[in-house]
């Protein structure tokens, strides 16, 4: 006897949903970082003959190349020399090589960036803040004349505190290479609300850092704004910068879902594979407390696959009940591993319950939830956690998203269709 044993009783039927989200558009992107560059006391620090870094980080930001690129032509417009280095911590495995082709993956090379691209993990020890906490930082750019970070403002997955991701993130562990990341992991996120400024303050007291170039997403995952931030200002305006991001970020209504359903998850999503502010769950299982109620409450989580741009890196596949066994074989171990590991969170690379199929996954999701009949079980599904413009919702979970008032049913209610190999055909 298999795992057919699940497969009974009747699924409830869904229907397609499209969300409104927040649809603030940055425009040109190249006149949008030009322009802000521009801005008295910004790029008028940056000298002529100067060696200038700039960083490229490890997450799927929206047209970052474009991004990267429009800061390298307006250093090299104020006579100095840009390169682009990768600063992600312990991100591709933790090797130069890995990290080179990460940023790859997003365009960012030598031909498309018109500058070159060290890629190296050695750190210079800067020195050492909070009673011997040490700060690393990269050896390319700590012997560059001066560092550029280029960076996504967003909400962490992970912990809440003044400054989450972004400028002061990137500075004091995406700099800070494999050693820093390591250490900061080593101390528990309970800590980061207050190593991150306390690391990033020490070093922008000891690197040239004229400005940080920052950019949000709107509620779609696409470019919003940018904004070039001069360094005597980052703390402060990092902060307000950050509740921008929360309020245009894109979340899932509704109050609870008993299924839902991801296609796919990777380091190009989030940090998390799949990002904890949307479904409510960490790779710990418990989210940093909120003001505000969590929702929607989300019994059971099935995975369905990896991005292609994660290359087999499947950090955060532990936060799933249900995982189909294509995207476990597609998993690379050290990548993910070593992930997982500098992270100090070894659960989030734990292999869920397996299946062949997307119907037995949904069958052993729904028979592991409480107080919840299959017939009227409340299942969503969706692309990954940067786009839920569109998703399937249920036909007992859609009046409760019609009440928010942020939805509309786009299509006819129709039964969860699966092809002839058990997967879903819509």
């Amino acid at each position: 006897m298999g795992l057919e044993i699940f497969e009974r009783g009747e699924l409830p039927r869904w229907a397609p949903i499209r969300q409104f989200l927040d649809a603030t558009d940055i425009g040109d992107v190249r006149a949008a970082v030009a322009e802000q560059v521009r801005r008295p006391g910004v790029g008028e620090r940056v000298r002529p003959g100067q060696r200038v870094a700039i960083t490229a980080g490890s997450r799927g930001i929206d047209r970052i190349d474009q991004v990267v690129r429009a800061v390298v032509d307006e250093v090299r417009a104020l006579g100095a020399e840009p390169f682009v280095i990768p600063a992600m911590g312990s991100h591709g495995g933790a090797t130069a090589e890995g990290q080179r082709e990460l940023i790859a993956h997003y365009g960012v090379t030598e031909a498309t960036m018109g500058c070159p691209i060290l890629s190296s993990m050695e750190t210079v020890h800067l020195g050492e803040v909070e009673d011997g906490v040490p700060v690393w930082f990269d050896r390319n750019a700590f012997e560059a004349d001066a560092v550029v970070p280029v960076v996504r403002v967003k909400p962490h997955t992970d912990f809440r505190g003044p400054v989450e991701s972004g400028l002061m993130k990137m500075i004091a562990i995406g700099l800070g290479k494999q050693k820093g990341a390591d250490f900061f992991h080593s101390q528990g996120m309970n800590e980061f609300h207050h190593l991150i400024p306390a690391v990033a303050k020490f070093t922008l007291a000891q690197v040239n850092i004229p400005f940080g170039v920052a950019v949000i997403e709107n509620g779609y995952g696409k470019l919003a704004q940018a904004e070039a931030v001069p360094a005597a200002r980052i703390w402060e305006r990092e902060q307000e910068l950050l509740k921008i991001a929360r309020e245009r970020m894109g979340r899932l209504p509704g109050e609870r879902i008993d299924v839902l359903v991801i296609d796919r998850i990777g380091k190009d999503i989030s940090g998390d594979g799949a990002d904890p502010n949307v479904i409510n769950r960490d790779v710990a299982g418990v989210l940093p407390p909120t003001e505000e109620p969590v929702t929607p409450r989300v019994q059971r989580l099935i995975l369905r696959d990896l991005t292609d741009d994660t290359e087999g890196n499947a950090s955060g596949i532990g936060m799933f009940d249900v995982v189909l066994r294509r995207a476990v074989e597609r998993m690379d171990p050290v990548a993910t591993y070593m992930n997982m590991i500098t992270a100090k969170a070894p659960q989030g690379a734990r292999i869920p319950l397996t299946v062949d199929t997307d119907r037995q996954a949904l069958h052993i999701a729904l028979a592991s939830c409480v107080k919840t009949e299959q017939e009227t079980a409340r299942i969503a599904r969706i692309l990954d956690t940067k786009n839920i413009e569109t998703f399937w919702a249920s036909e007992h979970l859609i009046p409760e998203l019609l009440e928010s008032g942020r939805v509309e049913v786009i299509g006819e209610l129709r039964p969860i269709g699966f092809d002839g190999g058990g997967m879903l055909t819509d």
